[in-house]
């Protein structure tokens, strides 16, 4: 069966392509969603990947209960206000109506603070830096698979500075740290810049974000990155003792990346076939293919497709054989192509011959697709052509956002790019609430970031929609 194509209905084709790649299914409980071995090994993969860097940049990972104390989130204003319509609170355990309900994680900023007021005394105990890979619950009314799920899994970081300046640093170090995950391992390019105030987290001072666009031109926020100030520090009496004597509050941050990330590699890179996976998460990167004929000996067949998927095994490729009888093998190449698998290698008796292997490509190089290849270079070539294939879908997907962004200059053309979902629209704003509301109740785009690379340096001038002083520029989308 042919999938819906992404010009025709693209909302379907995701979830077709999500269902054929056996990446996840809709649990039985509402707006929650169990994740395939495909699905997860990706997330594995990413995460992994992530963690690393994460490592490298200093945190040290922790767990917190995933059941939180309500009176914790009463304790900064602003962050219980923005939670509160999304919130799971458990209020019988044991049978018995607790004295005190819980929450279920939505985030963990309040009772991971909780803990740094014990942890942290001194400045020499600074900074504290920590990351937990968890998950987190939030009601959601419209849920959609890996995009936005009542349950779903998420790293989220917090971190305690001395100062302010120690903090905002460790923020822009951590947005780009995502920027270059990102573009690096997902092959997906993104737009960076500080969220408006209303777009901001609930109780911080300022928030950062990695925003991806995808094909359908509607925009995904893909990371996010706080800069917390005070704000909960003083709540949750997060002190220390300076150099100088008297007791300072520290200046924190939080900052996270989910499952959702799953969802953008599907969009940003899929096509009408279904499933392309950058090899960086893909977790198979080639799958081997025995080509057999109806009444002819396979021992031969089978054991030079062994020897090759070893011999890449070997070099770290991640790879799997696929010697099944109950397919033909155009079935095969439809199956690993929904699959998303980077490279397939054919080899049938002219291959065993010739001593080649056929390999074709589910994202062609140059125009190449397909391509006869010596199985004693194999070892040598595979890994080369895995990397072009890397490079070749993040060229893709960066030419496509290029293509998408647009510079409306009036109030109508900004509407009618809106309704073609044209993308990424840079303008001037004036950056108030009324006014960004105003743009939401009549396009439903809202403002994606005020991007710290402009693609244009206009003058200011005026908002492009309500003619107020100009006094940023920012992207605004339709959005996820």
């Amino acid at each position: 069966m042919k999938l819906t194509k992404q010009s025709e209905d693209f909302p379907a084709w995701y979830q077709e392509v999500i269902h054929h790649a056996k990446l996840a299914e809709h649990s039985p409980v509402k707006g929650c969603m169990i994740m395939l071995p495909n699905g997860y090994s990706i997330w594995e993969l990413l995460r992994d990947q992530l963690d690393v860097q994460i490592k490298a940049h200093g945190a040290k990972n922790v767990y917190f209960p995933m059941f939180i104390p309500e009176e914790y989130l009463r304790r900064e204003k602003e962050h219980v206000e923005g939670f509160s319509p999304e919130l799971a609170v458990v209020t019988i355990g044991g049978g018995k109506t607790l004295s005190e309900p819980l929450v279920v994680r939505p985030t963990s900023e309040t009772i991971i603070y909780d803990a740094m007021s014990r942890w942290i005394q001194s400045h020499r105990d600074l900074p504290m830096r920590l990351n937990q890979w968890a998950n987190v619950v939030r009601w959601e009314l419209r849920p959609r698979l890996f995009l936005r799920t009542t349950e779903f899994l998420w790293q989220e970081g917090h971190t305690a500075h001395a100062t302010a300046r120690e903090a905002k640093e460790q923020v822009s170090e951590i947005t780009s740290l995502y920027k270059r995950f990102s573009e690096e391992v997902l092959a997906i390019p993104v737009v960076t810049g500080r969220k408006s105030d209303s777009e901001k987290f609930a109780g911080a001072v300022y928030s950062e974000s990695i925003e991806g666009l995808m094909q359908d031109g509607k925009a995904l926020q893909m990371g996010t990155v706080h800069y917390l100030g005070t704000n909960f520090a003083k709540p949750f009496r997060v002190k220390y003792s300076s150099e100088e004597g008297p007791k300072r509050h520290v200046h924190q941050t939080s900052w996270g990346v989910s499952t959702r990330l799953i969802g953008a590699l599907i969009m940003v890179h899929g096509d009408d076939s279904g499933l392309r996976l950058p090899p960086r998460v893909a977790p198979i990167q080639a799958v081997v293919l025995p080509i057999f004929k109806k009444g002819k000996d396979t021992s031969e067949l089978t054991a030079k497709a062994k020897q090759i998927a070893e011999s890449l095994d070997h070099l770290g490729v991640r790879v799997e054989i696929d010697d099944s009888t109950e397919m033909s093998p155009g079935a095969k190449f439809y199956h690993w192509e929904r699959q998303g698998v980077p490279v397939r290698l054919e080899l049938g008796q002219k291959e065993l011959e010739g001593d080649t292997v056929s390999v074709a490509l589910r994202v062609p190089i140059e125009g190449n697709k397909k391509m006869q290849i010596s199985t004693s270079l194999l070892g040598k070539e595979i890994p080369k052509i895995l990397n072009r294939i890397q490079e070749e879908m993040f060229a893709q997907a960066a030419a496509s956002l290029a293509t998408r962004h647009h510079f409306p200059t009036t109030k109508d053309e900004f509407r009618e790019q809106i309704e073609s979902r044209a993308g990424f629209l840079q303008v001037p704003w004036c950056g108030t609430s009324t006014c960004e509301a105003d743009i939401k109740s009549e396009t439903k785009a809202t403002s994606r970031n005020l991007p710290f690379e402009p693609l244009q340096q206009p003058e200011l001038g005026v908002c492009i929609w309500c003619g107020r002083p100009a006094q940023a520029i920012a992207n605004f989308s339709l959005a996820y």
